[in-house]
């Protein structure tokens, strides 16, 4: 597991590409047959992907947490990217459409990924810190039924499909979900903001060949980064996060910190960006 530690905004700005691109970017979470994880100091979130080819992949128990098992103070957020398959958790098996999510709370011991019958699974999760346990839930894609916001003549018309979250599936700090755009609109998350009481996971997909240019960094000093499909940035909570695609694409958002109002932010006027 590679453990991601941050610059400052300062250290930030003195980056190179390929130096930024290694402190924020993160690909290659989807390999056939493997569990992949990265721990980051963004609130100690753990961001990967498990791809299981064979025999069920099982949530393994990792020094870096410093725990006798993965969840023994964790929770984490499972969202399948792919095809059918299934998450087993203390024996019960739920089965996982594209697209349907599940949630598992802290201190269950036993938990895997299993491949369906047709296809390959891709199942993508964020796992944060908890300190109280909330039953394992799960929300089929189906079920999620968002009115699209957004103007086509900005080119940023989109659903926000919450999951985990207040009115949602129960949790005890993580907050997910993901965005889809409309055809024609490319724009995310602008005009952009900050929040300093959480910090972010972008994973960027159904792009194909199209690329996103992600905007990141002070609203005042901004850096950009290329990204592609199923890559994921980590957004510090300094750190505006926005971009615009060669192309209409979805993203998944996961948030951790002090607390899990959707709409805690700090805006960053369009005429302070630099």
């Amino acid at each position: 597991m590679k453990i991601h530690y941050f610059p400052s905004p300062e250290a930030a700005n003195t980056l190179s590409t390929d130096e930024l691109r290694d402190r924020f970017l993160i690909g290659g979470i989807f390999r056939p047959g493997e569990w992949v994880a990265h721990y980051t100091d963004l609130d100690r979130m753990i961001v990967g992907g498990a791809m299981p080819t064979g025999a069920p992949l099982l949530l393994p128990n990792v020094k870096e947490t410093g725990t006798e098992y993965f969840l023994q103070r964790r929770e984490i957020g499972i969202l399948n990217l792919g095809a059918p398959g299934a998450v087993c958790v203390g024996g019960t098996r739920h089965e996982l459409g594209t697209l349907d999510c599940i949630y598992v709370g802290q201190g269950e011991r036993d938990v895997s990924f299993e491949k369906g019958s047709v296809g390959q699974a891709q199942f993508y999760f964020v796992s944060t810190p908890a300190h109280a346990k909330f039953p394992t839930a799960v929300v089929r894609r189906a079920s999620v039924r968002t009115d699209p916001i957004g103007d086509p003549a900005k080119a940023n018309r989109r659903r926000i499909n919450r999951l985990i979250h207040i009115d949602g599936i129960k949790s005890c700090q993580l907050v997910m979900g993901f965005t889809e755009f409309e055809p024609g609109s490319v724009w995310n998350t602008m005009p952009p903001h900050t929040h300093s009481r959480r910090t972010e996971v972008y994973l960027y997909f159904d792009m194909g060949d199209d690329i996103v240019v992600h905007l990141m960094g002070e609203p005042a000093a901004t850096r950009n980064l290329i990204v592609h499909d199923r890559e994921v940035v980590l957004s510090p909570a300094w750190s505006i996060h926005c971009g615009a695609g060669t192309g209409n694409y979805r993203f998944v958002w996961a948030m951790g910190g002090d607390n899990q109002v959707f709409a805690d932010m700090d805006p960053a006027p369009l005429n302070i960006l630099r």
